[in-house]
């Protein structure tokens, strides 16, 4: 049972991963610009999504990065997990599990069904229009702290009403 009244929490278990160029200076980000009835229309984004039965996290990121982009994650690493609550359009429940890709193969799509794709300084991602939550964790995906961040995000109409992190 979860704290909020005897509700059973069964979340969404998704993946969102943020690839880094070679050079280690851009991130690879999808412009949600294609279907007038997406939820994340007009927002730019990380790659990822829901995870599938019979896959591990680390499965479903490297299938979700090879089906949106093309490319066959080589190196990625864990940064963080963040229990969104309330974030579907729906008012559901997500788990998520957020990579920084740093080493990958291939030649990355221009497009995908959700939009197009292209790479953006890391100095320059938090002046894009996204998430309004995103702006909080971005910054703890490209930071040079080793450790993993565990955070909490309620969602209420499609808007962040908290936020919380720890590190061990």
């Amino acid at each position: 049972m979860s704290g909020e009244e005897g509700q059973l929490y069964q979340p969404i278990i998704g993946t969102l991963g943020y690839i880094l160029s070679p050079d280690g200076q851009k991130t690879l980000l999808v412009h949600r610009n294609a279907r007038l009835d997406d939820q994340h229309l007009g927002k730019y984004n990380g790659l990822g999504g829901k995870m599938e039965p019979g896959e591990d996290v680390l499965a479903c990121m490297r299938r979700e990065i090879y089906e949106e982009a093309g490319i066959e994650c080589t190196r990625m690493r864990l940064r963080g997990t963040i229990n969104w609550t309330g974030f579907g359009p729906n008012g559901e429940n997500w788990l998520g599990f957020i990579f920084l890709i740093t080493d990958f193969s291939g030649i990355p799509f221009t497009e995908n069904e959700e939009g197009s794709l292209s790479w953006f300084p890391l100095t320059e991602i938090m002046d894009l229009p996204m998430w309004e939550g995103d702006r909080h964790f971005l910054p703890l995906v490209f930071d040079d702290d080793p450790r993993i961040f565990h955070g909490y995000m309620p969602y209420d109409n499609g808007k962040p009403t908290g936020w919380s992190y720890h590190r061990l």
